[in-house]
C-alpha cells in the first residue's frame, strides 16, 4: 500500500498504535490531535502533522477517526475546520469510534448529501491489541465503502466481521459487546471477593478459571488485571466506560429492550466516579465490589 495516503484524527491509546501501524505498513499517513503534542509523536515514524482536522484531509481522500465520543467525532466531522466539505465528493470516512447508532447514521446521511462514503467500524481490544494488529473489527455501510476501506482495516486487525447496510449497525454490536465485557468483569470482581474472603489466593483463582471452563482473552486478561488489581496506568479508563454504558442503556430504551444488568453496571460505574476513579481502569469497579465484601 505504499503511497496511499490516509488521514487518522485522534491519537488517543488506541488511535496512536493503530496510525503507526499504518505508516509500518507503507501508508502515507497525515494525522491530527487535538493535542498537538501527541500527533508530533508520530513524525519520527514518517506522519505528517496537520493543524486542523480539514487541513489533515485531502479532497477525494480517506480520513480514520478514532476518537473518545460523540461530540468529538460530530465536532471533527461538521464542526468548524470539520472534514465534511473538504472531504467532499468521493471521499471516504471511516469511524472506529465507540458513539450511538444514531449519530453514525447521522453522519452517513451528511457524507452522502455531498457525494462522500463513511463506514462505521469499532474495534475490540486494549491498547496492546492495537499496537500487536490483533484488533477484532466490525463494520456496517455501504458495499463501496467496505470495498475501499478493506486494506486500511486489514492493515489494524486480525479480522473484519461484517455487519450490513446500516450505518448504526456495527456500533450496536460494538456496544452489546462492552456490556458484555464490563458484565464478565462484575462477575469476576465478585467470584474474586468470594474467594478471598474465604482465603483462597486471587490470582490462583485467576489461573484457575482462564486455563480451564473460562479459557477465552476476556477472563485470561481481564482475569490477570484484576486479580493484581492492576487499574494504573489505565488501558481503557473507567469515565469511558460509564459514556459506553450510557450509550448502552440510551439505545436499549429507545429499542424498548429492559436490560436490568446494564443498570447495576451503570451503578458500579457511577459509585466508582463517585469515589473519583474517573482516570483508573473500567476494571477498577471491582474495588467497589471489594468494599462492599469489606475486604478495602
Amino acid at each position: 500500500m505504499s503511497g496511499m495516503n490516509v488521514t487518522f484524527l485522534g491519537l488517543g491509546n488506541m488511535g496512536a498504535p493503530m496510525a503507526r501501524n499504518l505508516l509500518s505498513s507503507g501508508f502515507a499517513v497525515n494525522v491530527f490531535n487535538r493535542s498537538r503534542a501527541r500527533a508530533e509523536g508520530l513524525v519520527a515514524d514518517g506522519a505528517i502533522v496537520s493543524d486542523t482536522p480539514a487541513d489533515a484531509v485531502v479532497p477525494g481522500g480517506i480520513a480514520v477517526t478514532m476518537l473518545a465520543n460523540d461530540a468529538a467525532l460530530e465536532a471533527v466531522t461538521l464542526g468548524q475546520d470539520g472534514i465534511l466539505q473538504k472531504l467532499g465528493t468521493g471521499g471516504l470516512h471511516i469511524s472506529m469510534s465507540t458513539v450511538s447508532p444514531e449519530t453514525s447514521r447521522k453522519l452517513a446521511a451528511k457524507h452522502a448529501e455531498v457525494g462522500g462514503l463513511f463506514l462505521t467500524a469499532p474495534v475490540f481490544g486494549r491498547p496492546e491489541a492495537a499496537a500487536a494488529k490483533t484488533l477484532w473489527i466490525c463494520q456496517s455501510g455501504t458495499a463501496e465503502a467496505k470495498e475501499r476501506a478493506k486494506p486500511i482495516l486489514d492493515a489494524l486487525g486480525q479480522g473484519v466481521f461484517d455487519f450490513g447496510d446500516d450505518a448504526g449497525a456495527a456500533n450496536v454490536v460494538k456496544l452489546s459487546g462492552n456490556f458484555l465485557i464490563l458484565a464478565a468483569i462484575e462477575a469476576l470482581s465478585e467470584a474474586f471477593a468470594l474467594g478471598e474472603k474465604n482465603g483462597i489466593d486471587r490470582s490462583a483463582l485467576a489461573g484457575f478459571f482462564g486455563q480451564t471452563i473460562f479459557s477465552c482473552a476476556i477472563y485470561q486478561n481481564y482475569g490477570r488485571i484484576l486479580a493484581a488489581r492492576a487499574y494504573e496506568p489505565a488501558g481503557f479508563k473507567l469515565g469511558l466506560g460509564m459514556k459506553d454504558m450510557r450509550l448502552v442503556r440510551d439505545t436499549a430504551e429507545e429499542a424498548t429492550v429492559p436490560m436490568p444488568l446494564a443498570d447495576l453496571l451503570h451503578a458500579r460505574l457511577l459509585t466508582s466516579l463517585a469515589q473519583g476513579r474517573e482516570s483508573l481502569d473500567w476494571t477498577a469497579i471491582e474495588l467497589a465490589t471489594a468494599e462492599d465484601a469489606a475486604l478495602r
